[in-house]
């Protein structure tokens, strides 16, 4: 079965590629918009469905995976930050507390699309502005929800615990995907 990752993160790359599953990386830019009464689950599970809508060719030949990877704290969502100061208002709200990161991953095969999320909570423990500002201007995290990266200097420094999966904080919860790959396979042979 040929995969299609239509994801341009170097991070979903990287864990599919450790996954061992063979892939083909195919790029388009898809609004990323959703309607604003949507709560955080349901948001990034119809951004992820929208992706995968936008490789309907793609998918008549392959599997595609699409996916998208929330910040959510006190209901509110956090995407990408804007620019330096949206991150450190955003790194700033995340600071000592509890908040929870969604992925949503959507397979597209053939006519059907199939949708699923993983959550993980994840704890700061309190940040000075000096950490904050040391983060954003040597780590320029403007392509991470929640203006941060787990894998990086601050997943080391600031994170106290995660409850969930670790992968799926980075961007791709590899346990679920690589079972709901296996299930995919056994129903073909």
């Amino acid at each position: 079965m040929q995969i299609i990752l239509a994801s341009q993160s170097p991070r979903r790359n990287e864990l599919l590629t450790r996954m061992g599953i063979p892939f083909t990386v195919v790029i388009r830019n898809v609004d990323e918009s959703f309607p604003e009464e949507l709560d955080p689950v349901a948001a990034v599970r119809y951004i992820a469905e929208k992706k995968a809508h936008a490789f309907r060719e793609e998918a008549a030949d392959a599997l595609v995976i699409t996916a998208d990877t929330i910040v959510a704290i006190d209901g509110r969502i956090l995407g990408k930050p804007r620019d330096e100061d949206h991150a450190v208002e955003m790194l700033t709200l995340l600071s000592g507390r509890r908040h929870e990161v969604v992925t949503a991953v959507a397979l597209q095969q053939g006519g059907t699309t199939e949708v699923f999320h993983e959550i993980t909570e994840v704890y700061f423990r309190s940040l000075s502005a000096d950490e904050i500002d040391h983060y954003i201007k040597n780590y320029q995290p403007f392509d991470k929800a929640g203006a941060y990266g787990i894998q990086e200097w601050i997943g080391i420094v600031a994170i106290e615990k995660i409850v969930g999966s670790y992968t799926n904080v980075v961007g791709l919860p590899t346990a679920k995907l690589s079972e709901m790959l296996h299930s995919r396979l056994e129903n073909l042979s």
